[in-house]
């Protein structure tokens, strides 16, 4: 049984909402009350997914946005507070995982993919998020960073090396704006069920038995279980609480 939360006039901001973890918080943060901004670079996915939570009695909006284009989430957070008044949390989730690739390899072009969107794209959207907070006092955002921004792994030094950053953005956006009244957090989630994560498995580049098996809790993590982490440290539960990297993982870095 998850918590309950009341959100009650509140608004979210999520990126990568069209699916997975980012649509799991959606519905999450609506089914509490919240007004959601959903923000995706796929238009398509994010327009069903604002209509299924509208069609449920939800306030909902559905944005296209490319989180490596500041300007396009400059103006989707924008739009945020012009539809709904107001800016109070924010779930920066969109990123990318590439495949498996050896360090001396990698190119240049992929590596700056990675960081575009899963480090980049999180500074932009934080940076456009405090200045609507910091105008209010008040906020919550939640940083997607993963476990592989507390440990490495072999094969995967971009990936890692974005959400290593995107701890060091939160960290100090935290400790910058504690006093100011908004709360910086970020999540690490383990391997998460997600499509993402499928099309991985059916690919060849993860192998599910072995993934399992790395998890002291002997199973994937499920997007919900991400969202309900989300949605307390977004809640006056995690009143004192700013500046953490809160590894949802199943036990991996418990190893």
């Amino acid at each position: 049984m998850n918590p309950t939360y009341d959100f009650t006039g509140q608004v979210t901001f999520i990126t990568g909402a069209g699916s997975g973890m980012g649509l799991a918080a959606a519905r999450a943060f609506a089914e509490a009350g919240a007004a959601v901004a959903l923000a995706d670079i796929d238009e398509a996915a994010v327009t069903a997914a604002a209509k299924e939570l509208t069609e449920n009695g939800h306030r909902a909006l559905a944005l296209a946005c490319d989180v490596t284009d500041e300007g396009a989430v400059a103006a989707a957070v924008d739009r945020t507070v012009e539809t709904f008044g107001r800016l109070d949390m924010a779930y920066n989730n969109a990123g990318i995982m590439p495949a498996p690739t050896d360090a001396a390899d990698e190119s240049a072009d992929q590596f700056d993919r990675v960081q575009d969107i899963n480090l980049r794209g999180i500074w932009a959207a934080m940076k456009h998020e405090l200045r609507h907070m910091r105008t209010r006092g008040s906020g919550t955002i939640v940083n997607c960073s993963s476990l592989g921004g507390l440990v490495g792994n072999p094969g995967r030094a971009a990936y890692h090396a974005s959400k290593h950053g995107v701890i060091g953005l939160t960290r100090s956006a935290a400790l910058e704006y504690g006093a100011r009244g908004i709360r910086v957090n970020a999540v690490c989630p383990g391997t998460i069920s997600t499509p993402m994560v499928d099309a991985m498995v059916d690919g060849g580049e993860l192998d599910l038995a072995e993934a399992e098996a790395g998890q002291a809790i002997d199973r994937l993590g499920t997007a919900d279980e991400i969202a309900q982490a989300v949605l307390w440290l977004s809640s006056p539960g995690a009143g004192y609480v700013t500046g953490i990297a809160l590894p949802v993982d199943g036990g991996y870095t418990a190893q």
